[in-house]
């Protein structure tokens, strides 16, 4: 009885104590949303991670934030103001609670508001461009930095231009951060980050699965760097929202997941966009692939359920491979080519596409969309191979056409004649089953395309239509 009654005080104790510190750790945050002339903005958007407000009529904000569980406050800026950054990298949207803390839980965020709205702006998604050593941060300093700058030089003559990077940002090499944050400053767009699975601290596990307020966890140097991994703002018409959809559990080990906290988060955000509008999603792992698939995201039906009534295009990386995925009416899932290719080892992807990146032609609701191989022109939207040098394809002549979907056409033509559709076929890509010792271990993709000449046939060329109604011509000779 008597160690029963010990035992049971013991429990009290530690429920009282754990209440105390739980009690403690909520803090009572508040401050202003401002234009540079110290007057309130109304109607933004605060959140915690896990609550949300917005300002009143004079750019008030409170909310009683567990600093346990909650790592920011920040705000999804709104469209007439323009996006916080320095020196071109994303910031000024967010604070963390520590910070916020330190300076007797008040903070101000200013905005710069714009003097037009713009409804059209450009897009750049780039995916893993995963630098693991000083020669693939030299091949991504010296080969995609530099080619997309050429681009938002040229972009940026007419429209304003936001990129976002779509995870593994390095290889488990945590120290790269900075080298990795430096190489996108000044890049002429404003540049988000969105956190990979290559992007934790691996000794430990991701927040949600270490204890309770604890100081080290998996994406503490990505919050260091850049923020939030659950974030929002608005550009034009567009609700531009970014998730962390990996859940890690330590030692390079992880599952594709949405946890139930970030699907909350999700429907709390989404509750302050009217329905119809135009929302992208930016994340690391694909939720929709239907040829190699085993990168999906466990809980793609869950998403897929709170983003209904609206008309969303989510951009994603993760399998260095290109893939568009028409979900629904209402739902384009775009899987990207890597930057780094199949990790820097040489120029293209697993499925064939070249190392590069997406670039968005945003006008108003409306997207158009072309894929920039690195060091190459836009003009350069597939690879042909001629009879012959497709191995498993010796009588035909091959196109390997890495952004096509089912509202593109792909027709050939023989010594110029219309021979019609090219056929659709399910393979590996030449050039990638040739760098394998084991040809087997190339990932098949669908997006490749093949006819066969006649014998005595000198000349094929292949007319690629794109959904925008843009054609792309190549010639083999036989």
């Amino acid at each position: 009885m008597k160690s029963r009654f010990f035992t049971v005080c013991s429990w009290l104790l530690c429920c009282s104590c754990m209440g105390a510190w739980a009690q403690s750790s909520v803090l009572n945050f508040s401050g202003r949303v401002v234009d540079n002339s110290g007057k309130g903005v109304s109607g933004v958007v605060v959140n915690d991670g896990i609550h949300f407000t917005k300002t009143n009529g004079k750019g008030n904000w409170t909310l009683a934030t567990d600093t346990a569980v909650s790592k920011f406050v920040a705000i999804s800026t709104p469209a007439a103001y323009r996006l916080p950054q320095q020196e071109g990298l994303a910031d000024g949207f967010y604070i963390p609670v520590g910070k916020l803390a330190g300076q007797g839980n008040k903070h101000d965020f200013v905005l710069e508001k714009r003097k037009q709205q713009p409804e059209d702006f450009y897009f750049i998604a780039v995916s893993d461009p995963q630098v693991r050593t000083a020669a693939d941060m030299k091949r991504w300093r010296q080969e995609t930095v530099p080619d997309m700058v050429e681009t938002v030089d040229s972009l940026k003559q007419a429209r304003e231009v936001v990129g976002v990077t779509l995870g593994d940002l390095v290889f488990d090499n945590m120290p790269l951060f900075e080298e990795y944050k430096e190489s996108l400053k000044n890049t002429g767009a404003t540049f988000f980050q969105c956190i990979g699975n290559h992007d934790f601290e691996k000794q430990y596990q991701d927040l949600h699965n270490m204890a309770l307020g604890t100081p080290v966890y998996g994406e503490m140097y990505y919050h260091r760097y850049f923020g939030p991994t659950d974030y929002s703002f608005n550009i034009g018409k567009v609700h531009f929202i970014t998730l962390k959809n990996l859940n890690y559990v330590g030692g390079k080990k992880y599952m594709e997941s949405l946890t139930g906290q970030q699907l909350e988060w999700l429907k709390n955000d989404l509750r302050y966009v009217p329905k119809g509008s135009l929302v992208i999603v930016n994340m690391h792992a694909a939720g929709w692939n239907k040829v190699a698939n085993g990168g999906n995201i466990r809980n793609a039906k869950a998403l897929e359920e709170v983003l209904k009534g609206y008309n969303v295009h989510v951009f994603c990386g993760h399998t260095h491979f290109a893939q568009n995925n028409e979900v629904s009416e209402s739902l384009y899932e775009h899987n990207i080519g890597a930057a780094c290719g199949t990790w820097w080892s040489g120029w293209v992807n697993q499925c064939g596409a070249p190392n590069g990146y997406m670039v968005v032609d945003v006008q108003g609701s409306n997207l158009k969309w072309h894929y920039k191989g690195t060091r190459r022109d836009f003009s350069y939207q597939f690879r042909l191979y001629g009879k012959g040098e497709f191995l498993t394809q010796s009588s035909c002549v091959v196109a390997n056409i890495w952004d096509w979907d089912s509202a593109c056409r792909v027709v050939w033509y023989q010594d110029g004649k219309l021979m019609g559709d090219m056929q659709q076929f399910t393979d590996a890509d030449e050039t990638v089953a040739a760098q394998k010792k084991n040809r087997s271990q190339a990932v098949p993709t669908p997006h490749l395309f093949r006819a066969m000449p006649a014998d005595g046939a000198k000349e094929v060329k292949v007319v690629f239509t794109n959904r925008f109604g843009e054609q792309h011509t190549q010639m083999v000779k036989l």
